[in-house]
């Protein structure tokens, strides 16, 4: 009579329990990878197939219509020569600067101050918020009309007797139109900031500003020394996602003015489009579209890169 050891019992009931195992762990693979498919194959068709072919027409030169022509590097010399480029690259610099600094801060500053209510403080968040969701398209042409030098705020101040806006031609002023722009962006962009600036300093601890209030620290030296480190992250990667946002900026620009007067409000993206759509050079703007992703792609690996030796994310 043979008799089995504990050990060579338990062995024997351990293997088909690895089996289960293993059988589910493959199944709940195959069930991630089902729900993760659809997302794939729209990623493949909408943004890795048309980014590849964005790369290949990039060298060629193509209308459209016709058989495209391989150019190799003609299109990027004429680009980083082109004064239209570089005026529109200027000005979305430009931009970026304005909206790292006045959104930022009025959207930092206003989410501080409604942090401190106690009362009517989801009142004045969807106040807030409700430019940013409106259609792009309808808030600037209601915007271009109140900017019309003829009928617009200028004149309906004048008739009540405060005449220093009248003849004001916001928009067709070339020292004036690129402001008058980055002023009607920031009234519909600086309430998400706001919301989202707001979401984090809610999950700031209280008991730091009480211990702050009991070392005598007021509402500024809170918002410094304790506000500001806390949200720090989310910090970061809103200044990140300004900056991109800002170099891919187009639609209140093209409602706006269309890049004028005189190419004052051209961008990158009017560029891009004007190349594409109106002068048909495929090419060329595939090549501007090139330039748009080079600094899109810098900024987020010299984001990851400073995160990581800074450690922004402690």
């Amino acid at each position: 009579m043979t008799i089995s050891s504990p050990t060579s019992a338990r062995a024997g009931a351990a293997a088909p329990a690895r089996r289960r195992g293993s059988a589910l762990r493959r199944r709940r693979r195959l069930i991630a990878w089902a729900f993760v498919a659809p997302l794939l194959l729209v990623n493949l068709l909408v943004i890795t197939g048309p980014g590849t072919a964005s790369i290949l027409l990039s060298f060629t030169d193509w209308d459209g219509l016709n058989s495209p022509s391989f150019v190799g590097l003609d299109n990027y010399a004429e680009l980083f020569t082109s004064a239209a480029v570089l005026n529109a690259l200027w000005h979305n610099v430009i931009w970026t600067v304005f909206f790292l600094i006045v959104p930022m801060a009025m959207g930092l500053v206003g989410a501080f101050l409604l942090s401190r209510l106690r009362r009517g403080q989801m009142l004045f968040r969807v106040l807030f918020f409700i430019p940013y969701v409106l259609a792009t398209v309808i808030s600037a042409a209601i915007w271009r009309q109140i900017m019309d030098p003829d009928g617009g705020i200028g004149d309906a101040l004048a008739t009540i007797g405060i005449p220093f806006l009248a003849d004001v031609n916001f928009l067709g002023n070339p020292s004036l139109a690129l402001g008058s722009v980055a002023f009607v962006n920031t009234w519909q962009w600086w309430g998400f900031l706001l919301v989202i600036f707001l979401a984090a300093m809610q999950a700031v601890d209280p008991s730091l500003y009480e211990a702050a209030k009991l070392d005598g620290a007021g509402p500024v030296r809170e918002f410094w020394s304790i506000t500001l480190p806390a949200i720090r992250p989310t910090f970061v990667f809103l200044a990140l996602m300004t900056i991109i946002w800002s170099f891919l900026v187009f639609d209140y620009i093209y409602v706006l003015t269309q890049g004028g007067p005189a190419g004052s409000t051209d961008v990158l993206s009017t560029v891009l489009y004007r190349e594409a759509f109106e002068n048909r050079r495929q090419g060329y703007a595939s090549a501007v579209a090139m330039l748009l992703t080079s600094i899109s792609a810098i900024t987020v690996i010299g984001y990851l890169v400073l995160r990581r030796k800074l450690k922004w994310d402690v």
